[in-house]
């Protein structure tokens, strides 16, 4: 009996997403707007009628994190979590979601603030376009709070 012959069936691969703002703060205050439960529960929804009402942080390699995320009308919601693979304070995450897709983001001090960049792969069944808007949107809103936000 012979080993069997290796698949020739074409391997799909997800495509991925990046999205990016630049907040006028330092990384300093950027990181910590990003990794703080109180303040995720702020800015951690893609629309006004959508809210975080719970989260969760451990930031280390092996540390876990946890959102909430709900209609403000409670006709729907659901949790966003995953575990972190690596962490370099104020200038990278990388973390795995429970589906197994990653998401890397990158704070970089430039001109005006800190650029933040967020890269996923996106999942398979919605689509990238309205993937792309909704983080860019919660990313927006995260500009928004962490710019609202006294010099702390």
């Amino acid at each position: 009996m012979s080993a069997p012959e290796p698949s020739s069936a074409p391997t799909v691969t997800a495509p991925t997403v990046t999205v990016q703002t630049v907040v006028a703060a330092p990384v300093q205050r950027v990181w910590d707007a990003w990794t703080d439960p109180a303040a995720i529960q702020q800015w951690n929804a893609a629309s006004d009628d959508w809210h975080c009402p719970s989260a969760t942080n451990d930031v280390r390699v092996g540390g876990g994190f946890s959102s909430r995320m709900e209609a403000r009308d409670g006709s729907m919601g659901f949790d966003f979590a995953g575990i972190y693979t690596e962490v370099v304070p104020h200038e990278r995450i990388v973390y795995q979601i429970e589906d197994g897709r990653t998401v890397q983001i990158q704070f970089e001090t430039v001109d005006g603030g800190t650029r933040v960049t967020e890269t996923f792969v996106a999942d398979s069944t919605h689509p990238v376009e309205m993937q792309r808007d909704g983080w860019q949107c919660i990313l927006d809103r995260f500009r928004s709070y962490t710019e609202s936000r006294a010099t702390n």
